[in-house]
């Protein structure tokens, strides 16, 4: 059975959530399940949220310069496949 880096980086994301999240009187199953579907950009916000400011806004930053980055190359993908190139 094969799992994308990308899945066991999400189910790490919300196992750590679910963990972390009582420690600081939040739902473990809200920030679980958001930590899962949007993984990083959660983690950023949950930490910033929960006092841990500098760590957070890195995270979230990187988190969303990668996604900006890869919808730079998926747009610049479609380009050169429909010019003809």
């Amino acid at each position: 059975m094969e799992l994308s880096f990308g899945f066991i980086v999400s189910i790490v994301i919300a196992i750590y959530l679910a963990i972390d999240a009582p420690k600081f009187n939040r739902s473990p199953w809200l920030w679980g399940i958001l930590g899962f579907l949007f993984g990083p950009i959660v983690l950023g916000i949950y930490l910033i949220v929960t006092g841990r400011k500098v760590v957070g806004w890195i995270i979230l930053i990187i988190a969303i310069l990668l996604i900006l980055l890869f919808i730079l190359l998926f747009a610049a993908g479609m380009f050169l496949i429909f010019s003809g190139m």
